[in-house]
């Protein structure tokens, strides 16, 4: 029983900012402002508040014009967001095609320093992001590649987080299917491509989901390689849209989780199972 009631209590710390976010994004401009106006020091008379901030669930009068305001009158918004687009499915895409074909032969190809190496590709994997932002700034700085995209895209695609994943997946492929295909002449691109992705699929979708939450949350990455604010992704833009705009904020971060939270809705099986085999044999 004690069990159940921290659980619960666990999940509703959770679902809070969640469901207060989607209830504010329907409230008008000037009902969120009478309700944080403590927030902001407004003139007690101009605000009909207390010293506190007013949590309203319900809107007393359901609006639509923070959205319309967010997708319409700001078209730079829809420009961000796609800013974040650009950025996460180049890596999604080439993670997954980089990742697969180095854990494949950490799995099942043998060669001298296999192991070291992929020790390396762990020890690396350990490390903070921020201590390898210098050596890439200065490396994309070298290949000209500040200011761009690519900046970015690439240091994603050649993460080695990936390869870690999908490496534990690959040594669950019993070796005796590997052994037949190479007895029938298969080459080992034959068996890569119809043996064992096909096998590590639940592996893939996992990838996928975990790089897709990672670079579409980016903050530290746009603000030191991206020098424009139109090329800015939609991570960045949240942090200064509620400048005076509390409402457009809570319906600019309301299509922000969308996708991530329908990822979690619909994708939620193939997560559960790649974390949970990814960490059963080393």
């Amino acid at each position: 029983m004690a069990a159940i009631v921290m659980l619960t209590a666990m999940t509703a710390g959770f679902l809070f900012p969640l469901v207060l976010t989607s209830s504010n994004s329907f409230m008008s401009e000037s009902e969120i402002t009478n309700n944080y106006a403590a927030l902001d020091g407004v003139d007690k008379a101009k605000a009909s508040s207390s010293e506190f901030v007013q949590l309203k669930w319900i809107p007393e009068l359901v609006s639509f014009s923070q959205y319309y305001n967010v997708l319409i009158g700001r078209p730079h918004f829809l420009v961000m967001f796609w800013n974040s687009m650009k950025i996460t499915v180049p890596v999604i895409a080439g993670q997954i095609a980089v990742a697969s074909l180095a854990a494949y032969a950490f799995a099942h190809l043998r060669f001298r320093f296999r192991e070291s190496l992929f020790f390396i590709y762990i020890v690396t994997m350990l490390m903070p992001f921020q201590v390898t932002l210098v050596p890439n700034f200065i490396i994309a700085d070298k290949l000209g590649l500040l200011g761009t995209y690519g900046a970015i895209i690439y240091p994603g695609i050649f993460s080695s987080f990936g390869v870690f994943l999908l490496r534990q997946f690959m040594t669950y492929v019993p070796g005796s299917y590997i052994e037949a295909a190479r007895v029938d002449g298969a080459s080992h691109l034959y068996i890569f491509a119809r043996i064992v992705m096909p096998m590590c699929s639940t592996g893939v979708a996992s990838l996928a989901i975990l790089v897709f939450i990672d670079q579409w949350n980016m903050v530290e990455q746009p603000l030191i390689f991206l020098k424009e604010a139109y090329q800015q992704p939609l991570s960045v833009y949240l942090s200064v849209i509620s400048e005076g705009e509390r409402g457009i904020a809570f319906a600019a971060s309301a299509i922000y989780m969308l996708p991530i939270l329908l990822i979690a809705l619909y994708a939620e099986r193939y997560l559960v199972e790649g974390i949970q085999l990814s960490g059963i044999k080393g």
